[in-house]
């Protein structure tokens, strides 16, 4: 990974289509050794959670191009790569990865700003009111997943990145014990239900990184199980547009 961190480095001060251009068979090695890696993380994945059988690198990656027909912000490449193994809707083979709006497990190589992360992002508005209900009704569970060695040793809390100021309506925690209600209103405050972990560049470039995301993947399954089970109780949710 070290040279793929090398190249996005250099890419972020020459954002721009005449160096992209220039260094273009560069990026389509580095491409396919990060699509390589990818492979071999999804297989490892696979024997943690059987779901994510049959995914594929290309269902996983994004491309480097930027969508700037909408956007103030006219670079022309993403500065950085990305794998999310999900898992695809019943029956519905091709909306798995980063179609997905499943909990899952992505990896995200950027210097300075390497992670890895679990949980579901961004979740449409109808998925988002199911998990906080689900969320309200289970706190009790969700503390004993955040109470696990595993967990703590990699994780903390759920994301703060996306939060409401306030508690959304409809959500009645006069039946949560007092002693927990504060934290169960800020989780039901959440936007998003993502849980992280940062990586160093180093941690990144190191020969054990395929066994290190491993395993915090296998500490994150509890959660993304927890997450799923949404999709089994209520039934499938719109996945998502890439």
């Amino acid at each position: 990974m070290r040279e793929i961190l090398q190249f996005l480095s250099e890419l972020s001060v020459n954002n721009d289509r005449e160096w992209f251009t220039a260094n273009k068979a560069r990026y389509d090695r580095l491409r396919r050794e990060f699509e390589s890696f990818s492979a071999s993380y999804i297989e490892g994945l696979s024997k943690i959670d059987p779901a994510l059988a049959g995914l594929t690198p290309k269902d996983c990656i994004w491309r480097i191009y930027r969508d700037v027909r909408f956007s103030s912000d006219k670079r022309p490449y993403k500065e950085w790569m990305g794998v999310f193994p999900a898992a695809a809707a019943p029956g519905r083979p091709k909306t798995g990865g980063k179609k997905s709006q499943r909990g899952g497990y992505y990896f995200h190589l950027q210097p300075g700003n390497c992670m890895f992360a679990g949980g579901i992002w961004n979740p449409s508005p109808e998925l988002l009111k199911v998990l906080r209900s689900e969320i309200l009704v289970n706190a009790d569970e969700v503390r004993d997943i955040m109470a696990t060695p595993s967990w703590k040793r990699y994780f903390a809390d759920f994301d703060t990145n996306y939060m409401l100021k306030k508690e959304p309506k409809g959500f009645d925690l006069l039946s949560v014990e007092e002693e927990h209600r504060l934290q169960v209103s800020e989780w039901i405050k959440r936007k998003s239900y993502t849980f992280s972990t940062p990586l160093t560049d180093e941690e990144a470039s190191a020969p054990d990184l395929l066994e290190h995301l491993l395993n915090i993947a296998a500490a994150a399954k509890p959660m993304n199980d927890f997450l799923n089970y949404t999709f089994e109780e209520y039934g499938e949710f719109p996945d998502r547009a890439c």
